[in-house]
């Protein structure tokens, strides 16, 4: 039987099959040969005699996350092997490159930007399966994602916001990935960081080479601007990153090398970091994040490191070091946190998201 023909049958064959062939999913987070005998991981280490406060949980790359249930192959599977092996043609697995930042929705959904794949990853554990969005807008593909945020509602009409650097502009899409709309166009010079206030219904946009926060309404409207280029207390020097805890916000000042807290009228709170060469000290601080026990953490991207501090600024600790073993870093550079106190790292040259549990600090 000729090639082509063949083909075809197998194709109108699959194409029966697969509505009633395929195989449920579930999502799972040792996605990585490295995973194996790593659950279970602790810092500080044990040796160290100290009580642990965080644990490892897996990482998140993409297709490899996600497992048929069953202990057989589906029939679609065999099918579409067949005409895959024959065609010489297999589709190369949807998995991370460079992801750069985050979120978790109130779906339990974690929601990855890629810079590199120019598109949104969204791990959906409850329906086990992956899913990647790269429609900015009508006719517009996302190119630098490096900013997402979603304002928290559960009840299908929650939007997500992504910041797209190169693009120029915040983009609206629904909780299905649907663009909605755009922001900022004609406003922002290079939106980065984003962050969304529940209570005051407002989200805020860091504005790298404006050295400002825009603060936008739900409809996209600018309604205030915070801060500009300085060195002084509540002034920014290249700002990155965001995270919004109930009253406060925090901002990564990339190159004044600490991260600054604005109140709900963006006046200063407190900064975090300095310039220097030790543990604990910011070169190149990336990605933000809050805890429900006041706890930031600070990506360190120059060092490969997650810190964590206190409430009080006070270093509690360091995670990572270079490298792709369990527990280090290549580049990281977003950071952020669920409500079940999972600590997210986007580990960007190392593509990948790294997953750890924070344990309390009781």
């Amino acid at each position: 039987m000729p090639l082509p023909t063949l083909l075809s049958i197998l194709a109108c064959l699959s194409l029966a099959l697969a509505g009633c062939a395929s195989e449920p999913s579930v999502m799972r987070w040792d996605a990585a040969a490295e995973d194996r005998g790593s659950d279970g991981r602790v810092w500080p280490a044990p040796q160290t005699q100290e009580v642990p406060r965080y644990r490892y949980l897996g990482q998140l790359t993409g297709e490899a996350n996600f497992r048929t249930v069953g202990t057989g192959r589906s029939l679609w599977r065999e099918v579409w092997s067949v005409i895959a092996g024959l065609s010489g043609r297999q589709q190369p697995p949807t998995e991370l490159q460079r992801p750069s930042c985050g979120t978790v929705d109130a779906h339990g959904r974690v929601l990855v930007g890629d810079v590199s794949r120019g598109a949104v990853f969204v791990f959906d554990e409850a329906h086990g399966r992956l899913d990647v969005w790269d429609q900015a807008a009508a006719g517009q593909r996302f190119v630098s994602p490096v900013g997402i945020a979603t304002d928290g509602k559960a009840d299908g009409t929650g939007e997500v916001w992504v910041a797209d650097a190169e693009l120029g502009r915040v983009f609206r899409l629904d909780s299905a990935g649907r663009p909605l709309g755009v922001v900022g166009e004609g406003l922002l010079q290079r939106p980065t960081g984003l962050a969304y206030d529940a209570r005051g219904r407002r989200w805020f946009v860091a504005d790298g080479m404006a050295h400002d926060i825009k603060v936008f309404d739900t409809q996209g409207r600018l309604i205030d601007r915070w801060g500009r280029r300085g060195e002084a207390t509540g002034e920014f020097n290249l700002p990155t990153h965001l995270a919004y805890t109930p009253g406060r916000l925090w901002v990564t000042d990339g190159l004044g090398a600490r991260v600054q807290s604005l109140d709900d009228q963006g006046h200063p709170l407190s900064s975090i970091g300095r310039r220097g060469l030790y543990v604990g000290n910011l070169v190149r601080p990336k990605g933000v994040a809050a805890d429900d026990e006041g706890n930031v953490y600070v990506v360190e991207s120059l060092h490969d490191n997650l810190l964590v501090f206190d409430p009080q600024a006070r270093l509690l600790m360091a995670i990572g070091g270079t490298g792709r073993d369990v527990g280090r870093f290549y580049l990281p550079s977003g950071v952020w946190i669920d409500a079940r106190n999972r600590v997210f790292v986007a580990d960007m040259f190392n593509g990948r998201v790294v997953v750890l549990q924070f344990l309390g600090g009781g």
